[in-house]
């Protein structure tokens, strides 16, 4: 029965004996709109990758490449959360065809300039209007699994599926990029790549009964601001993660490089992502009574503690097998982050706040990896892996703020 707010609740008995995944799943609209928006997250992970692809199959510059692709993420983390505030104000349903739309004419000039051989200059500008519209999909599933399960118990199951969905995409998304670009064109990857976020966009966009209704039409109680200091915590914690993952890039390359095992260095890095994704299918599944902020720190400390070992690795084996331990946290520390915001924040700026974390853990990601490098360069791997253990410190830290707050 529909709550009061609009909300679908789901029956009280049921979440009691049904496992967390196929409640959230059985609530009117979820499966329907958790479906649409998976072609659309394949795509958005096809994106970056693409662009390098598409910039580098015409110009033979890994540079221009690198140029590009560099506007194109800093567009995005800069430029999400200013969409992600229209969509909040005006609603999914309106707004979201318009995000795609221009997404879609960016990518396209961004390919017929390439393919004309324009200047640099023309290249990055479309990189960057290609990224300041992409669509953060998943900030939008998000707020549709609040305003479908607000206050209910499985919403962190939700968040886990949130997660397991990204996580997916991002395996499949750029394998298929790489395969396309490499055995047909990088045009038909990028043309590919834009077509399923179009295709699971526009089929988002058209459930409207699962979207939150527009901040314009809701009467708020209190500030909906998101400059407090505890929403800012998460944001730094996020930030720490992206500066570890950033790191890791970097040290995980540098290390099978060094020791002549450079076609290692892809399937070393996928070891933490892939045991993060069983731990968070593990995760999601249970139903904690510990507070979500309680689990936070705890969750950071353990992927403190799991990382030390990389410092003491002299051998792939043995990297493989201290990549698998801090991937048992990665994927909690992700859904209890979305549960403490979904908790802080009015719904009215919701959308924002969940892109705001994809933002944060986007500019971590690109200055670690630039830390790293230099970092890398001069003193080795080993330096790179005590960079990326000072962020889980670093982390912790705005964790512990969050607890206290």
């Amino acid at each position: 029965m529909p709550a009061l707010t609009g909300r679908i609740r789901t029956p009280q008995h049921v979440q009691q004996t049904e496992s967390g995944y196929r409640v959230a799943l059985r609530t009117p609209g979820a499966l329907k709109f958790y479906l649409a928006a998976a072609p659309a997250r394949i795509g958005i992970a096809m994106t970056g990758l693409g662009i390098v692809w598409l910039v580098h199959g015409s110009t033979g510059s890994y540079a221009l490449a690198g140029a590009v692709t560099g506007g194109f993420a800093v567009a995005e983390a800069v430029g999400g959360p200013q969409v992600a505030r229209l969509i909040d104000r005006h609603g999914q349903p309106r707004m979201l065809p318009i995000t795609l739309l221009l997404h879609a004419t960016a990518i396209a000039l961004l390919i017929t300039l390439t393919l004309a051989a324009a200047p640099l200059w023309m290249l990055v500008l479309a990189g960057v209007l290609a990224g300041g519209s992409l669509p953060q999909i998943g900030a939008q599933t998000a707020a549709r699994w609040s305003h479908v399960l607000r206050g209910t118990p499985v919403l962190s199951s939700a968040f886990a599926l949130e997660s397991l969905g990204t996580s997916l995409a991002f395996l499949i998304g750029p394998a298929l990029i790489g395969t396309i670009s490499a055995l047909v064109s990088p045009v038909v990857g990028s043309v590919l790549a834009t077509s399923l976020l179009l295709a699971g966009g526009f089929s988002l966009a058209a459930q409207r009964g699962t979207a939150p209704p527009p901040a314009a039409r809701v009467r708020q109680q209190g500030s909906d601001r998101l400059l407090h200091k505890r929403f800012l915590a998460l944001v730094g914690a996020t930030i720490g993660i992206g500066l570890f993952f950033g790191s890791m890039q970097v040290s995980v390359t540098a290390f099978a490089v060094n020791r002549d095992s450079a076609e290692l260095a892809g399937p070393l890095y996928s070891i933490t992502s892939l045991i993060s994704l069983v731990a968070g299918v593990a995760y999601g599944a249970r139903r904690w009574r510990t507070p979500a902020h309680r689990q936070y720190v705890v969750a950071f400390a353990i992927l403190f503690v799991t990382s030390l070992p990389l410092v003491l690795v002299d051998s792939p084996l043995a990297l493989g097998l201290a990549l698998a331990l801090p991937g048992l946290a990665l994927a909690p520390i992700q859904v209890l982050a979305s549960v403490l915001v979904e908790s802080e924040v009015e719904p009215a700026v919701l959308t924002q706040a969940f892109t705001w974390l994809n933002s944060g853990s986007a500019a971590g990601i690109a200055m670690g990896a630039a830390v790293a490098g230099r970092a890398v360069d001069t003193h080795g791997s080993q330096l790179g892996f005590a960079l990326a253990i000072a962020a889980t410190l670093v982390a912790t830290g705005m964790a512990v703020v969050v607890r206290q707050r």
